[in-house]
C-alpha cells in the first residue's frame, strides 16, 4: 500500500479552489470517492490525514476547499470566522461550491463517479447535510458534530443519500431540540437517517488538537473512536 497526497487546484464560483487528493497508488480499478469537508479553519493537514485513512480503506478522497485558494484560518485568532461566515449568509453559495468539489472529486482518475460520500466536521458537518438536502449525488454523508440549522433556500422534497450523524450530547452550538428537529425534518424528506448521540461529549469532539473543557468542546476519545467506526461502517454499507 502506497498512500499518495496531492495538491489539486480547481475551479469553482469564487475560486480557484485547492483541495488535497489522496490515494492507494498500489490499488487499481476503478473505487469509490469520499469528500471531506473541513471546519471552520479550512483545509489543514489533519483534514489530509483523515483522507489518508479513507484512502487506506480503499477508497479515493478529496479535502474541499470552500473558502478559496490561499485562504484559511488559524486557531486562536480574533477573526478565526472570517471565512465561514460569508458562507453561512450564503448557503447556495456554500451548496455551488460543494458542487464545484464533488465535481472535482467525481473527475479524479481511478474514482467511480457514481459511488460517491461526503463526510464533514464542524462547518463541515453542517455542509455535507445541506449536499443531501440539496441532493447533489452523494450516496451517503456523514456529519461530525455539525450544525442543523436548515439553509435559505428550496431544499429536495425527498432525500435520496442516506445519513448518519455523530453528535455530542453536551454540545452547546446543537442543543438537543435542534437534533431533534433535524431527526423530524430528514424524516418528513423519506430520508435513510440515523444519529449516533454520545453521552459526555461535546462539539469537536474529534479534535485532538482541542482540549477538553466544562463548556462542551474539546476531544472527546469514546465518542472520537466510536464515531469513526460507525462512520466506516457506514461508508461500506453505502459505498461497497
Amino acid at each position: 500500500m502506497t498512500i499518495e497526497r496531492q495538491k489539486l487546484v480547481y475551479d469553482g464560483p469564487g475560486g480557484p479552489f485547492e483541495g488535497v487528493a489522496v490515494r492507494d497508488t498500489d490499488a487499481a480499478g476503478a473505487r469509490p470517492g469520499v469528500l471531506v469537508v473541513p471546519n471552520i479553519l479550512g483545509a489543514k493537514d489533519s483534514d489530509a490525514e483523515v483522507a489518508a485513512r479513507l484512502a487506506a480503506l480503499g477508497y479515493v478522497a478529496l479535502v474541499a476547499d470552500v473558502y478559496g485558494q490561499g485562504k484559511r484560518a488559524r486557531r486562536g485568532e480574533p477573526d478565526v470566522s472570517r471565512y465561514m461566515d460569508p458562507l453561512n449568509a450564503d448557503r447556495a453559495l456554500l451548496r455551488d461550491r460543494l458542487a464545484a468539489s464533488l465535481a472535482a472529486l467525481k473527475a479524479l482518475s481511478g474514482v467511480d463517479g457514481g459511488r460517491c460520500a461526503a463526510i464533514g466536521y464542524c462547518f463541515g458537518g453542517k455542509a455535507v447535510i445541506d449536499m443531501a438536502r440539496a441532493g447533489l449525488g452523494v450516496l451517503g454523508v456523514v456529519s461530525f458534530h455539525g450544525l442543523y440549522d436548515r439553509p435559505d433556500y428550496p431544499t429536495q422534497d425527498r432525500i435520496a443519500a442516506k445519513l448518519l450523524v455523530c453528535h455530542g450530547w453536551d454540545d452547546p452550538l446543537a442543543r438537543p431540540e435542534a437534533l431533534v428537529g433535524l431527526g423530524q425534518e430528514l424524516t418528513a424528506a423519506g430520508a435513510d437517517w440515523q444519529i449516533h448521540a454520545y453521552g459526555h461529549a461535546g462539539h469537536a469532539f474529534t479534535d485532538r488538537a482541542v482540549a477538553k473543557t466544562d463548556g462542551g468542546f474539546g476531544h472527546d476519545e469514546p465518542a472520537d473512536r466510536r464515531s469513526w467506526r460507525a462512520a466506516t461502517d457506514f461508508l461500506a454499507e453505502v459505498l461497497g
